[in-house]
């Protein structure tokens, strides 16, 4: 059932992001954008469009949202993958952006995909005026100096700290640089139907914390060419992880144990949470 929904749901975000782009003047930053948003699972779309289903939401509304952090979120990784950055030249099995063009392409690509974020929860098909208000300010508070950009100024910080980062300390480190944006994603649905987000937002803040659990565990032992990147770089970099603070198998125990929690949030809802139930289960049993 989720693994149907999920590639549904993706194929959904893929006609949205060609339809909108279509719409752009035909130059190497467009190309670029293009290029950068093709691939991936899409779990935070999917989050976005089954939570919206969860309420009844209909899908013509619920996909501009679920594009729009689908575009944040190729921006953070355009990015992310620069030389100044992480320095990575393989994203999703293909060249980073910067290498299949240049840096400032790069650069330039990013900027317009975060923008475009924007761009589309504001549109009128999201909903009311106060709801596109709402919807705007959580993501500009996800992805910004509290959310996601401060997790990454932070794992850059730690890169030339003298210690290690402490348990306590990794954790918020990535409750904002992976956390935010799934947390976000996980509350949309509520947002457009005027619902309360909190079970949702406890379900994400568990799931987003696993997913990290589970990256760090694929970066030891997972396959690179399934994973589409490089692997073992935090290792090598001498970075803190919670591989490297709790061990391969209480790391997987920890996952194991805040997938529980996140399901355990979506009680309230009942039966009709089981695809969100197995995409926590997924997150922690995916090879890539």
């Amino acid at each position: 059932m989720f693994r149907d929904q999920l590639r549904q749901d993706a194929a959904r975000i893929q006609d949205q992001f060609d339809l909108v782009l279509a719409a752009y003047d035909d130059l190497p930053v467009t190309h670029a954008m293009g290029y950068a948003t093709r691939g991936g699972k899409r779990l935070r779309g999917f989050l976005v469009l089954e939570t919206a289903r969860l309420f009844e939401v209909d899908t013509t509304r619920a996909i501009w949202p679920a594009t729009a952090i689908e575009a944040l979120h190729a921006y953070s990784l355009v990015h992310d993958d620069l030389p100044c950055m992480d320095d990575d030249d393989l994203r999703r099995g293909q060249p980073t952006v910067h290498v299949k063009w240049d840096e400032a392409t790069a650069v330039l690509a990013g900027d317009a995909l975060q923008t475009l974020a924007f761009d589309l929860v504001a549109r009128v098909a999201v909903g009311t005026a106060e709801t596109r208000i709402s919807l705007v300010q959580s993501l500009s508070e996800a992805s910004g100096a509290n959310g996601m950009v401060l997790g990454q100024a932070l794992d850059m910080a730690a890169e030339a700290a003298p210690a290690p980062l402490d348990l306590d300390q990794i954790t918020r480190l990535q409750a904002g640089k992976t956390g935010a944006l799934i947390e976000w994603s996980a509350s949309v649905g509520a947002v457009l139907a005027e619902a309360d987000p909190a079970p949702l937002r406890q379900y994400a803040r568990a799931l987003g914390l696993a997913f990290q659990i589970a990256d760090d565990i694929l970066d030891v032992e997972g396959d690179a060419e399934k994973a589409g990147k490089r692997l073992n770089k935090d290792d090598a970099a001498g970075k803190a992880t919670f591989v490297s603070l709790l061990g391969l198998d209480q790391a997987r125990s920890r996952a194991a144990e805040l997938i529980e929690q996140a399901n355990a949030a979506l009680e309230p809802f009942g039966s009709r949470t089981e695809t969100l139930k197995q995409a926590a289960r997924f997150v922690i049993a995916r090879d890539s």
